[in-house]
């Protein structure tokens, strides 16, 4: 599979819900992905792969699943960012760990965030609410699913891009003074997420 998309700040992400709503948008899952990446020596890192426990655990109704996954280098063409992935869904996070320890992997990177996704327009947009950083909007699917999608949110098209996540927390650092959080784990003794404040 290959993975198109597109990033952008979200100022207002009330507005990007109610736009989704209206248009009538399929809400899909909500809650809590932790994405812990691993590594062997930096092998994947140095070919630009990430190999990833993602946990899902639903707002709604707590339900818990996990996903381990493989993603090939990052390539930008056509201005959307693209990726090869491989996942498969697991209930047991904790047999998947062991198979990655037992292939020598270790974790070296972690990401939290509190996620809203939609189907609208024949593509997924992700709402991401991370620690202690922007608000961002992802929008996933064909190029003409994407371009509908971010028509649709009357998104400004030169905000929408392919960087990558630590692009967009190194603007925000440079914006506000404050380095981004990403993970839980980065937040300051008694610091609460962003989505608790929202």
């Amino acid at each position: 599979m290959i993975e198109r998309e597109l990033k952008a700040v979200v100022a207002d992400p009330e507005r990007i819900r109610a736009v989704l709503e209206r248009s009538g948008a399929v809400r899909g899952f909500t809650g809590w992905l932790a994405d812990r990446r691993y590594d062997r020596e930096r092998e994947l890192t140095d070919r630009g792969e990430v190999l990833r426990i993602r946990t899902c655990r639903s707002a709604t109704d707590g339900a818990v699943s996990s996903q381990l996954g493989w993603k090939g280098p990052v390539r930008v063409e056509d201005g959307y960012k693209l990726r090869a992935e491989h996942e498969l869904t697991t209930d047991d996070v904790v047999e998947a760990e062991s198979l990655v320890a037992a292939l020598g992997y270790r974790e070296c990177h972690a990401i939290d965030r509190f996620v809203e996704y939609y189907e609208v327009a024949g593509a997924v947009v992700r709402l991401e609410w991370y620690p202690r950083m922007d608000v961002l909007v992802e929008v996933e699917g064909s190029a003409a699913a994407i371009e509908a999608a971010v028509e649709l949110l009357r998104l400004p098209r030169s905000d929408c891009s392919p960087d990558s996540l630590a692009a967009f927390a190194e603007r925000y650092a440079a914006r506000t003074g404050h380095a981004a959080a990403v993970a839980l784990a980065e937040l300051e003794p008694g610091e609460r997420p962003v989505w608790d404040r929202v």
